[in-house]
């Protein structure tokens, strides 16, 4: 599938760097490359934008108050040569934050991310939601629906789970399962002691949690960052766990 994109940022060497790598992949198709938010506004006015690839420091209107002026918001991958940025990005529901100078490896997960979820955005055909009954305490495991089926989803197996507008997807050990449901219903069902939320789009398991770094904790090969509305109390269950 392909995704529209805007490159904007005001340094034209950047620009130039952004256009180049969107035309090496076959994915992506650049609407147009603008200097300034203000001109990326015009555009996105006129035609519909799947993926933003947005500079932070601009005069006028910084891609920070950009997208939190945009109503409907399309993936966004902040690119900027100033790392203090990152959680604020991140606050804004960023798909990844790009520092530059920025390799050609690192853009291309970046943007592989996008379109995987992309994929599974377009894979997932209005299936019923499934309300489980929060789980007793011998019991290990929910069921929700997805592809057509209600499957068993072992808790013990739930690395993260990750929410995407009106679906999550569960992270699982061996698997990716989408289902219809929003955070806040799924976090209801699951035992407080296992799982913590930790993001607005994110829940995590906390047996899983190999490592935490500043603001973000690592599972596996996944950094999830931690939201400031959720920082306090998930840092106390961290203290308390502190020898």
């Amino acid at each position: 599938m392909q995704l529209t994109c805007l490159a904007v940022d005001d340094e034209p060497l950047a620009l130039d760097l952004m256009r180049s790598y969107i035309s090496k992949i076959p994915f992506l198709q650049l609407v147009q490359s603008c200097s300034s938010a203000l001109e990326a506004m015009a555009v996105m006015q006129q035609q519909p934008i799947d993926l933003l690839f947005l500079d932070i420091e601009m005069p006028e209107l910084t891609g920070v108050q950009f997208v939190q002026s945009l109503s409907h918001r399309p993936a966004v991958i902040f690119t900027t040569a100033y790392p203090q940025y990152a959680l604020e990005g991140f606050s804004l529901d960023a798909v990844d934050y790009l520092l530059k100078p920025i390799p050609f490896d690192r853009f291309l997960r970046a943007v592989n991310k996008v379109h995987e979820r992309a994929q599974l955005q377009q894979q997932l055909v209005a299936p019923a939601p499934v309300m489980p009954s929060a789980p007793a305490e011998n019991e290990d495991f929910i069921f929700v629906k997805a592809d057509y089926k209600t499957l068993r989803v072992n808790l013990k197996d739930i690395l993260f789970i990750e929410g995407l507008k009106d679906y999550v997807i569960l992270h699982t050990i061996n698997r990716k399962i989408i289902t219809l449901l929003s955070m806040n219903k799924l976090m209801e069902k699951l035992p407080e002691h296992d799982f913590a939320r930790v993001h607005r789009s994110y829940i995590v398991s906390l047996p899983h949690i190999e490592a935490i770094e500043k603001s973000r904790i690592k599972i596996k090969e996944q950094e999830i960052p931690i939201g400031d509305s959720y920082r306090e109390e998930f840092m106390r269950w961290v203290e308390s766990k502190n020898l």
